[in-house]
C-alpha cells in the first residue's frame, strides 16, 4: 500500500467519530409507512421486549450488540395518549424495543443489560434529561415476563435499601415507533458508518441487525472485544476499496 493510500484510509476511519447533528434533517419516511412496516410478521422464533431507561437515543444502543439480539427501534410506549411524538410526548415514556432470538440470548439477560445501562433510583428523569417521558419501565408482556421482572426489581432494591428503584413494572398496551430520525441515532451521527452498509433506505435501515449492531457500536456501547473487533473489520473495508459492509 502506498503512503497516499494509507493517509487516505486513516483519514476515512477518523471520521468515523465525527458527529454531525442529525435532528434537523428531512425524514425519509412517514411515521404511517413507518408504522406499517414494523408491522411485518416475524419468524415464531423472534421475540419482543420494551423497556423505559431514559433518552431513547443511548437506551437503543445498549443492546444493539448483544448475541441473539436481531434488531432494535425506538418509540413511545405507557401513556393514553394516542400517535404521541418527540415534541408531544403526552403521558408516554421513550422506549426500546428490542426483537431477539430465545434461543440465542433470554428475557433475563435482556433485564441485566437494562438494570445496568440507567439508574433505575433517579427520580423524573435520566442522567442530564429531566421529565416524565425519561422515567424507568420494564413493559411486559405475558406472566412469565411480570414474574422475571419483578424478581430482577427485587434483587436490585436488595443492593441498597438507602433508596427506592422507581422502575414501575406494567404490561405493554401498545408501542407507537418514533420519528424516523431518531432511529438508529448514534449510527446517524457516523456518515462514513451509513455509507459503509449502503446507505440504505429507512425501512431496511430499521429491519437491519447490521445496522443494528453499528448503531451501538457508535455509541460506544458494545462489549471491548466486540468494539476492537468490529473497528478492524472497518479497517479491512477500507483498505480494501471501500467495498459494502455486508456483515459483522
Amino acid at each position: 500500500m502506498n503512503p497516499a493510500h494509507s493517509a487516505f484510509c486513516a483519514l476515512l476511519i477518523s471520521l468515523l467519530f465525527v458527529c454531525p447533528d442529525p435532528i434537523g434533517a428531512a425524514r425519509l419516511t412517514d411515521r404511517a409507512h413507518l408504522r406499517q412496516s414494523t408491522a411485518i410478521q416475524q419468524p415464531q422464533s423472534v421475540r419482543a421486549a420494551v423497556f423505559a431507561l431514559g433518552s431513547f437515543w443511548r437506551s437503543e444502543s445498549a443492546f444493539g450488540c448483544l448475541p441473539g439480539v436481531i434488531r432494535t427501534s425506538v418509540g413511545y410506549a405507557g401513556g393514553l395518549k394516542t400517535n404521541p411524538e418527540y415534541r408531544n410526548p403526552g403521558d408516554h415514556a421513550e422506549c426500546v424495543k428490542v426483537e431477539y432470538d430465545p434461543r440465542k440470548i433470554q428475557y433475563s439477560e435482556l433485564l441485566d443489560v437494562f438494570w445496568a445501562s440507567h439508574d433505575s433510583r433517579q427520580v423524573f428523569g435520566q442522567g442530564p434529561d429531566v421529565g416524565n417521558q425519561y422515567r424507568s419501565i420494564i413493559f411486559t408482556n405475558g406472566t412469565i415476563e411480570v414474574r422475571l421482572a419483578a424478581a430482577s426489581k427485587e434483587r436490585e432494591q436488595a443492593k441498597s435499601r438507602s433508596s427506592v428503584v422507581t422502575t414501575k413494572i406494567q404490561p405493554l398496551a401498545a408501542f407507537y415507533p418514533a420519528e424516523a430520525e431518531h432511529q438508529k441515532f448514534e449510527l446517524k451521527r457516523r456518515p462514513l458508518l451509513l455509507q459503509l452498509i449502503g446507505n440504505l433506505p429507512e425501512e431496511q435501515l430499521l429491519a437491519s441487525t447490521l445496522a443494528t449492531k453499528l448503531n451501538a457500536y457508535a455509541g460506544g456501547l458494545c462489549a471491548p472485544h466486540i468494539q476492537k473487533k468490529i473497528y478492524s473489520k472497518i479497517g479491512d473495508v477500507l483498505r480494501n476499496g471501500w467495498p459494502v459492509l455486508r456483515e459483522i
